[in-house]
This record gives C-alpha cells, structure tokens and sequence, in this order.
C-alpha cells in the first residue's frame, strides 16, 4: 500500500511492543488520547481492527498479529541500522562475503581468511563454496567480496580481475593405514596401478601430478573422481584408493582422517590466490587477506 502511514504504523508497533497504550505514550513522549486517535486512523486505512479490549487490557487481533510481525521486521532492523550508524565509521562491524573453490581444504580454506577475522574491528563473514567459474560470476555480479581458488581466471576474462598468489605447498599422497604400509615400500614404484582417488581431473596441479606420475612410469588408475576436499578424505579414509592433499596440511588430515602419508612429491606444488574484481581495494578485510605475509610454502 504506497499510501500507509509509517509513523502509525510505528505507533501501532510501539503499542504492540509495550503492550498498552498508556507505556507506549510514555515511550513516545505523547497522550494516550493521541495515540489512540492515531491507532484509529491506522485501523481505518488498514480496513480491520488490529486490536481488542480483553479485561482491560489490548490484545492483537489475529489481523494484528500478522501486521505487527512486519512491522517488528521492519522497526527492528531500522533500530539496528540506527545503532550502527551512531559508531563511529572504524569501529561498525564488517561485512565479509566470500567465495571458496570446493577444490580447497577447508583447513587451507580457514588459513587464508584468518588474517580478515584477526583484525580489531567485528567481521561478519559470510562464505560459500563451489566451482570456481560460479564464484567468479558471483564475484563479478558484486554478489561477493573476494574468491579463494587453487586457479587463475581464465585469459578471457583476465581484465576483470585481479589475482593475487597467497600460498603454495608441495603434495603429498595418503591413504589408510594399511595401503599406506603398503605402498610406502619402494615408494613411487609401489603406486604402479594402485587405486588412486581425484580429486578433480581439472584440478591445476593434476596435470603436473600426472606428468611426475609418467616420469616415473607409474600407471595410474583412477577408482573414484570427487569434487569436494573433505568427501574425497572420506573415501581414502575408508580404504578406497591413496589421494593427494598439500604437504602444509598433512599432520592435521592425517589426524582428522585417520590415514597416513605415503610421500611427499617436491615437483607438484599446488597453488593458491585471492581473486578480486580489477581496480582498487577498498575492503579493509579483503586487504588483510591479499597483503604480503609470511610465506607458506613447504617443500
């Protein structure tokens, strides 16, 4: 209704909230022969009764019941942005929406957004995962604030953001204990023909793992392709096939998954960035996770 009375509108809120007219007149510095009069001009304009009389008292009528819990909605979140804007601009809560390629391990995934969530000021992050290409459009549309990928945007769409290079580590390859056992003897001659779990055949780093795998005639099998990090963990867990995973996280998937490294391979590396759109940054916690800091590669 382009026409309602938001100041009634508030005043009904008020009375609602308060639960009678004389606390809500006190409230807003008015009669309660005022209020009432604009209680009535609300109820006119809405064609029904938000109210009735129950021993003395005002209860919400089952019409007053659903116009009271828009307008809760909306009287909260304007009390809340008021809130906000009486700090100071250094000291509101940030907003923090990013993308994070389910190609990443979560663990990885938490080290690249701790610097954002260890700065002096509240952010309020909001993450999500998936393919890259989905993140990037999403980046584009402005739906988020920065995208954490093991991949570069392609060349086409190069000139619409930016990349930045935050950390690179050395794979390693798991597996349960047993066929880890089993395949660490005479280790890399032992993975000829082992079941072996993908994580992605398009993953940037499987081009190189497969180049090292032939270099070293090993035949690789392919048992099982998983796009999820933490899934694919799973599977290895269970016996299904050796995976690989980045060196700098070893000790810790190897006690969350319970499996065990079989070796590490220093010609593979996997590598990670922060994508942003082209142009200046003017996210304070999208800057603290791009700018320069202590290096992680391992191996």
């Amino acid at each position: 209704m382009k026409d309602l009375n938001f100041r009634h509108l508030y005043y009904f809120w008020m009375i609602a909230r308060e639960g009678g007219l004389n606390r809500a007149a006190e409230q807003l510095g008015l009669t309660p022969q005022t209020l009432s009069g604009q209680l009535a001009s609300l109820e006119n304009q809405l064609g029904g009764a938000l109210f009735q009389r129950r021993n003395r008292r005002l209860t919400l009528t089952d019409f007053g019941e659903t116009v009271f819990r828009y307008a809760d909605e909306m009287f909260t979140t304007a009390e809340s942005l008021s809130e906000l804007l009486q700090q100071p601009p250094e000291h509101r809560p940030l907003s923090l929406s990013a993308g994070l390629s389910a190609s990443i391990h979560k663990l990885i995934g938490y080290y690249l957004l701790e610097p954002a969530l260890g700065l002096s000021r509240e952010v309020r992050l909001h993450c999500q995962t998936g393919d890259t290409d989905s993140l990037l459009d999403r980046l584009a549309r402005k739906e988020l604030d920065v995208v954490l990928t093991d991949r570069q945007p392609p060349s086409e769409r190069a000139g619409a953001f930016r990349a930045y290079r935050l950390a690179s580590s050395s794979i390693s390859l798991f597996a349960a204990p047993e066929l880890a056992k089993t395949l660490r003897e005479g280790f890399p001659d032992s993975l000829d023909g082992a079941p072996f779990l993908a994580t992605s055949l398009d993953a940037p780093y499987f081009t190189e793992l497969m180049n090292w795998f032939s270099g070293n005639r090993v035949r690789v099998r392919v048992t099982a392709q998983v796009d999820d990090s933490a899934l694919i963990k799973v599977f290895g867990r269970q016996g299904l096939g050796y995976f690989a995973a980045p060196t700098v996280i070893g000790a810790e998937v190897s006690r969350q998954y319970q499996v065990e490294s079989i070796g590490s391979i220093d010609d593979v590396r996997d590598v990670l960035y922060a994508v942003t759109r082209a142009g200046r940054i003017h996210h304070p916690a999208v800057d603290a996770i791009i700018r320069p800091r202590e290096s992680v590669d391992q191996g």
